[in-house]
């Protein structure tokens, strides 16, 4: 036991001077201002994803497993820096085009035998806080609206401008109710874990219809995002554009541990 303190102190150190020498460079030679752009901060499961890299593994692999999710991510090797300046001038010299660019938050490495450095940098998978809910339900509505007074086209089928759509609280307890269903059963079907289909959980959320809809999405951190994920699926964006629906309901739920992380439901109505 004795023995490894010397080692992981070393190893500490010296990760501690690759974070302060990639930032450095960043804002001395790669062109991003210091006052608009924070530095990069280190993360321990980037750290795990660089050592998974140094012992083979790819990166989507590596991060899997350290359980880092990134929207975009890069890794660099380097070889031979034994302190900051080299590592500085490395990143000075061949890597300041990737490590510019300024999406990238995050960043981990791994000093592996033969004066091999691992650098991971990663822009991270950010979802809504949930204290943040009704104003992401008004984005995805007003976006939502949006395409509907211009008028869309979804596949090979033109939708002429549709009446604005309004909120409905039952149409979004039932999408809480699946979003929180999909998120805590790690699935994305509009079936629900129970059985349930769309109109069976809008009866049981206490809202009259005469037509209901649903649309669903996973992975998608923004309401932008999802709304044009959505537009951009024939189905999805035909449930968006039909006239007949007067009022909608939409929420997400995050689940960390589940494939997708975050899930969403987007259920439209019109009442009898």
């Amino acid at each position: 036991m004795c023995a490894a303190v010397p080692l992981l102190f070393w190893t500490t150190t010296v990760l501690a001077n690759a974070v302060r020498a990639v930032n450095r460079a960043r804002t001395a030679y790669c062109g991003l201002s210091r006052a608009s752009h924070a530095p990069l901060t280190e993360s321990r499961k980037l750290n795990e994803v660089a050592s998974l890299l140094a012992h083979g593994g790819s990166l989507d692999e590596a991060e899997r497993r350290a359980g880092y999710r990134a929207v975009r991510s890069l890794w660099i090797r380097i070889t031979g820096a034994t302190d900051e300046a080299a590592v500085e001038q490395w990143v000075r010299r061949r890597f300041c085009g990737p490590l510019a660019d300024p999406r990238l938050r995050n960043i981990g490495d791994y000093r592996g035998g033969k004066g091999e450095l691992w650098i991971v940098v990663a822009q991270p998978f950010i979802t809504p806080p949930e204290r943040d809910a009704a104003a992401v339900s008004r984005r995805v509505l007003q976006l939502t609206n949006r395409a509907r007074a211009h008028g869309w086209t979804c596949g090979r089928r033109r939708f002429p401008p549709a009446p604005a759509l309004s909120t409905a609280p039952a149409l979004t307890r039932a999408a809480l109710a699946h979003s929180r269903d999909m998120a805590a059963h790690d699935f994305f079907s509009h079936t629900g874990s129970d059985g349930s289909s769309p109109g069976e959980r809008v009866t049981r959320a206490g809202y009259l219809w005469s037509e209901v809809g649903e649309n669903i999405a996973s992975g998608v951190s923004t309401p932008r995002q999802v709304v044009a994920d959505w537009l951009a699926s024939p189905y999805h964006c035909a449930n968006i554009m039909t006239a007949s629906f007067r009022q909608m309901g939409v929420a997400f739920a995050v689940n960390r541990d589940s494939r997708d992380v975050i899930y969403w439901t987007e259920d439209f109505g019109a009442p009898p």
